[in-house]
């Protein structure tokens, strides 16, 4: 894969949306381009029968793990990285999976299918995917119900995580931010962060035809709660603590309209689902008092995807990403929270990306697998919720990637 873009976002083949640098710093008035093979795939599954019930097992890699600092002086020693390994049973309508996969809350294509090519993540070759996409790949473990061939019920426990997006994202009360720092995870913070249970999620699909058309459409819920406990005095150390919980919700079609040509709609809306919309906004806030406050997150993608010939697809999407403002008033009198005057200039408001795809096919064959070119054009925008005096109002870059592909068979 070939990628460029006019901007120098340092993030590697996958894009940091919500850090795309403003026209007022060097990396802004800077170019990038490379070439890399971090996007190649190592998979299997196997399809096996016990006791009546279909069981399949699932492993899938790739390439773009955690990257050493020399990765591109002599050897391009990109590292392996776990993409998804589940077990699915399924019997008598019923279906379990444990392992990691594509969070339920991630739109699909087909039913509640766990496999990725029932899932939508679009068509493009950047591997972050679409700004404004509802997306992770976690543990869990999930239930599904089929009462018919049409319609899927589904809940998961998923592995939660207390968001606050990058290190100063959301600027914590004064005398709670050590405190607050480590019970939240900002990127850097590993696996320390403690969580008070799991995110459940709840969808429902339906799957139907019009005619020789086929329609997807879905609808769910995602329950979050978040702890914050506070250490307050000394001689004894007395410590309170808080809770809240949040829930967000979601409606999502892929539809043909004509034949060969899928109409999508994917919509997000609610509080406490920041870590969900790729981590591009916190989940929530701290009051002066220790008391949470989620911060209220909407995002959508919509578009097309087109079967112009037997082999060539195009897609055209529109995706986007907005928080809200959510701010209080330290003790010294000071705002603090996500959005207020005077906050950092990564504290976006919104985060939006127009995007087109071209896959070309040029053969396929089951005895010697496939041979693809794809394309991909975004053009990226972000705009802060607080203008710094002679700041810019927005940054933006233009991107495209390169790839030919060959798919084993």
């Amino acid at each position: 894969t070939w990628y460029g873009r006019s901007t120098n976002v340092g993030s590697g083949i996958g894009t940091s949306f919500g850090g795309i640098p403003y026209n007022n710093s060097v990396t802004g008035h800077i170019a990038e381009n490379n070439f890399s093979t971090q996007n190649s795939r190592i998979g299997f599954r196997v399809d096996s029968t016990f006791l009546g019930a279909k069981v399949l097992g699932y492993f899938e890699a790739d390439f773009l793990g955690n990257a050493a600092t020399n990765v591109f002086v002599t050897i391009n020693s990109n590292t392996f990285r776990m993409r998804n390994v589940f077990v699915d049973v399924q019997k008598n309508g019923l279906e379990v999976l444990g392992g990691q996969d594509w969070s339920l809350f991630t739109p699909n294509r087909k039913g509640l299918s766990p496999l990725p090519s029932d899932i939508f993540y679009s068509q493009d070759m950047d591997t972050n995917y679409q700004a404004g996409l509802i997306w992770s790949r976690q543990s869990q473990f999930r239930l599904i119900a089929h009462p018919n061939e049409n319609l899927a019920f589904g809940v998961s426990l998923e592995n939660p995580q207390q968001y606050v997006a990058g290190s100063g994202v959301v600027t914590f009360p004064t005398a709670l931010s050590t405190s607050a720092v480590g019970e939240f995870n900002n990127t850097t913070t590993s696996v320390s962060v403690p969580n008070l249970h799991p995110d459940i999620i709840f969808k429902a699909a339906y799957d139907g035809h019009a005619g020789d058309k086929i329609l997807h459409v879905e609808a769910g819920a995602l329950i979050r709660s978040f702890k914050f406990v506070n250490p307050t005095g000394t001689k004894p150390t007395t410590y309170t603590s808080s809770t809240a919980t949040a829930a967000s919700g979601e409606a999502d079609a892929n539809l043909e309209i004509v034949k060969n040509v899928r109409l999508i709609a994917n919509t997000f809306f609610g509080s406490g689902g920041g870590r969900y919309i790729f981590g591009l906004g916190p989940d929530l806030i701290v009051r002066a008092d220790g008391s949470i406050s989620p911060v209220h997150a909407y995002s959508t993608v919509d578009g097309f995807e087109a079967n112009i010939t037997k082999n060539t697809l195009i897609s055209m999407l529109y995706g986007g990403a907005y928080f809200g403002r959510d701010t209080a008033l330290d003790t010294n009198g000071k705002l603090i929270g996500y959005g207020f005057a005077g906050s950092a200039a990564n504290n976006n408001r919104t985060v939006q990306e127009s995007t087109f795809d071209l896959v070309q096919t040029f053969w396929k064959s089951p005895s010697y697998g496939s041979l693809s070119f794809i394309a991909q054009y975004s053009y990226l925008w972000r705009n802060p919720w607080s203008i710094a005096s002679g700041g810019a109002r927005y940054a933006k870059s233009n991107m495209v990637w390169l790839d030919l592909r060959y798919t084993l068979p």
